[in-house]
């Protein structure tokens, strides 16, 4: 396999409007990030990728663009955000922005053209339709926000598709006018110095031609045919072709739904599409037949199930994003940790797994302090769109009582990810000295930045020797991966091979003690600790059977 920049680095994702604010609005903002780069350089990542910073109406916070070549006012200026650039790489890191082409905002000037008129140049940049003859809308598909994926605009007596909110219409990817726009944009930014992109939802540009609905039901998931449709890699070869191809850059993009097979077409290197994907079959072992919202106990064999698929299948051809937590999804350690009693040695668990795993490891926004879901009382604490439909559908539309609509919330919601960073156990955790856009979980007094950069032990000190190990030892990046103890309960186990060099991986994943015994292939060998979470561990005589305390991670070198 080839060696590369972006498969050896560590990706620190900063949701800019609760990273820092700078001016006490309450918001987040570009200066504010400026100056915590040295905090993200004593980390030690890698890339930093940047959510969306664009101008936007914030209707789905910046992932609703009105201008893809302008800053948003909340967050700073176009030299604002130059300086940011010039400072990361001055400090020998990389920026990596999100590109958010399957829609646009409806503020956006195309689409305020496209709405004008039928015979607009820009009517094709969008997908418009006419109402089927019963007078219900031109097909029966549900967006991800719930409702209906179609908004009737009186301008013209038409639908425009929105997967998402109905601020967000779908971009046409059917016209070579609206690509060859999306290609010159992108180029603007990689031109002034960005060195890829994280691109959102890029597998659902292509639509099933004809837009067919789904089964007789009058509102359905039509994923199957807008999720992976038929163009997908006819243009993304085009814009690898007209674009990433001529720039050193590093490139994953979004794609829900995605099968291994799927992904390995993405990612293949001799295929001129992508370098890796999110996916997200381990972030639904949790989920159960109703979707997101409805709430299931996940399993150790569930989640390693699916990251062992996706370590094999990726193995040879392609390529892995490795993460537990984004913007989008709850903390890690609220929910495949706890967030409680162990909740600095569960932390460091998973931190061990996404390190050890094969791929590339994404950190989010205060995953490195431990930060946890929050739990508001009230609905109207609450500021995600996709939290607030759900809560109005389930609860008003459906009559589900609100104490167990939040209960979902407080497991699924993705404010949980967007409470702001804590710094310090000063105010409002020292995000701002003014009213801050969205309350700060109130555990920022024993959980933030100053208190785990002072106590050696913390979990933010933990993420530090994982990524320097990560920048010492290729076998975390090019290393063979096999699993061992294939059926534990409570135990995730691996190997790790390059050439002579085998380290062993064992991930006590409970509050319990349990007991862990070397299957005989791997037995009787000399080792040495590579990295434990805690502190006292000692190379237990034998290592053929130790018992391991809660939450336990070790990671042992094995001598032949």
């Amino acid at each position: 396999m080839k060696k590369a920049f972006w498969k050896e680095a560590v990706v620190y994702q900063i949701y800019p409007r609760s990273f820092m604010d700078s001016n006490g609005d309450g918001i987040g903002d570009i200066p504010g990030i400026i100056s915590r780069l040295n905090y993200l350089k004593l980390l030690g990542v890698d890339v930093i990728w940047l959510s969306p910073v664009y101008k936007s109406p914030n209707d789905d916070n910046g992932y609703d663009i009105s201008d893809y070549r302008a800053i948003m006012d909340e967050f700073g200026t176009m030299t604002d955000w130059e300086r940011l650039l010039s400072a990361i790489h001055a400090r020998g890191m990389k920026l990596i922005m999100d590109l958010v082409v399957n829609h646009s905002s409806d503020e956006h000037a195309w689409f305020l053209e496209s709405r004008s008129s039928k015979s607009s140049p820009y009517r094709d940049y969008y997908i418009w339709r006419s109402g089927r003859e019963d007078g219900l809308e031109p097909n029966n598909w549900v967006s991800f926000f719930g409702g209906s994926a179609w908004q009737y605009d009186e301008a013209t007596g038409e639908y425009y598709l929105h997967l998402f909110s109905r601020k967000q219409p779908d971009l046409n990817w059917e016209n070579p006018g609206l690509r060859s726009e999306v290609y010159e944009m992108m180029k603007f930014w990689l031109d002034k110095g960005v060195d890829g992109f994280r691109m959102d939802v890029i597998n659902c540009i292509s639509k099933t031609p004809g837009l067919p609905s789904v089964g007789s039901d009058r509102m359905a998931w039509g994923g199957e045919h807008f999720m992976n449709g038929p163009r997908i890699h006819e243009f993304l070869q085009e814009m690898n072709r007209e674009v990433l191809s001529k720039y050193e850059i590093m490139t994953v993009g979004e794609m829900p739904g995605a099968t291994v097979e799927q992904a390995k077409l993405y990612t293949g290197e001799e295929r001129g599409e992508l370098q890796m994907v999110f996916q997200f079959e381990h972030m639904d072992v949790d989920s159960g037949p109703g979707g997101k919202w409805d709430l299931k106990p996940w399993t150790l064999k569930g989640l390693r199930d699916v990251l062992h698929k996706w370590q094999v299948g990726l193995a040879e051809n392609g390529w892995n994003s490795l993460y537990l937590n984004n913007h989008d999804q709850p903390r890690m350690v609220s929910r495949f940790g706890d967030d409680g009693q162990y909740r600095k040695q569960s932390a460091k668990m998973l931190a061990t797994l996404l390190h050890t795993l094969k791929g590339t490891p994404y950190v989010y926004q205060g995953e490195e302090l431990g930060m946890t879901n929050v739990r508001f009382e009230s609905i109207d604490q609450y500021r995600d769109i996709e939290t607030l439909n759900m809560y109005r559908e389930y609860v008003q539309d459906r009559g589900l009582k609100p104490a167990l609509v939040m209960q979902s919330i407080y497991a699924k919601g993705r404010d949980n990810a967007r409470t702001p960073m804590q710094w310090n156990d000063s105010p409002h955790a020292g995000f701002t000295t003014g009213t801050p856009w969205i309350e700060v979980n109130p555990n920022y007094e024993t959980i933030n930045a100053e208190e785990a950069l002072a106590d050696p032990e913390s979990i933010f000190h933990y993420y530090r020797r994982l990524i320097q190990l990560r920048k010492e030892h290729d076998i975390m990046v090019y290393g063979r991966y096999d699993l061992i103890l294939e059926e534990h309960e409570r135990i995730y186990a691996y190997t790790r091979t390059l050439g002579k060099e085998k380290w062993l991986i064992i991930l006590n994943f409970f509050a319990d003690e349990t007991l862990f015994e070397l299957p005989d292939h791997l037995r009787h060998r000399d080792r040495a600790i590579v990295i434990s979470n805690y502190s006292d561990t000692v190379s237990q005589i034998p290592i053929d059977r130790l018992l391991l305390r809660p939450y336990e991670a070790i990671v042992y070198r094995l001598f032949t």
